[in-house]
């Protein structure tokens, strides 16, 4: 991969080279995780933290990819999607029933102009228990509480989605400040797994 030069936090009128990494740690109980890249995007962008203008776009794009997904009949039933967008990457969580499902999902998601990259984490399997929707509830205020006291990260820096016990960490972060949500995170008993989505300044 091609190096880029350092980038100044707050210099919001040069360009910024960052690396969008989505990595996936597994965890066992509060043992250590293993860790695995699952993707690694490279993107320019002339901003190091969200704007106000880039946070109601992504509000925006997340209503507006909800109420397709909901619309669209080669969708149908039998899914669950949910939607969170981060400085324009839309993360695709829940359940389909089927490839084919969530392969539109990601077309539909791709079709506008806010999304500058969408993630499917989509699975194909029968839509979540509202118990384990719960439990995933559960897990996300335990994560914003974890982050909350943690003194090497901001917790407004950090958005945190939980999905089948999976913890998303999205957000645009040093690399030691996603080391830290990380590691406020990983002792969270009934995580599965932490998956960080995260644009590095």
């Amino acid at each position: 991969m091609t190096a880029h030069p350092p980038v100044r936090p707050g210099a919001a009128n040069l360009r910024a080279a960052i690396v969008c990494a989505l990595a996936t740690l597994y965890l066992a109980a509060c043992a250590a995780a293993a860790v695995g890249t699952v993707l690694v995007t490279s993107v320019d962008i002339a901003r190091d933290r969200r704007t106000v203008g880039t946070y109601v776009d992504d509000n925006a794009v997340e209503v507006k990819i909800r109420r397709a997904l909901r619309n669209d009949t080669q969708i149908g039933g039998g899914t669950r999607i949910g939607v969170t967008s981060m400085n324009g990457i839309v993360l695709l969580t829940g359940e389909v029933a089927s490839n084919e499902q969530g392969r539109r999902a990601t077309g539909i998601a791709r079709g506008y102009t806010e999304a500058r990259q969408v993630i499917n984490q989509l699975v194909v399997a029968p839509v979540s228990t509202f118990g384990n929707r719960t439990h995933d509830s559960w897990l996300t205020t335990k994560a914003k509480s974890a982050l909350l006291v943690s003194r090497d990260v901001s917790a407004d820096r950090v958005k945190v989605v939980t999905d089948r016990a999976t913890i998303y960490l999205m957000g645009v972060v040093t690399r030691a400040e996603a080391d830290a949500a990380v590691a406020a995170t990983r002792q969270i008993r009934g995580v599965e797994r932490i998956v960080k989505v995260f644009e590095y300044i």
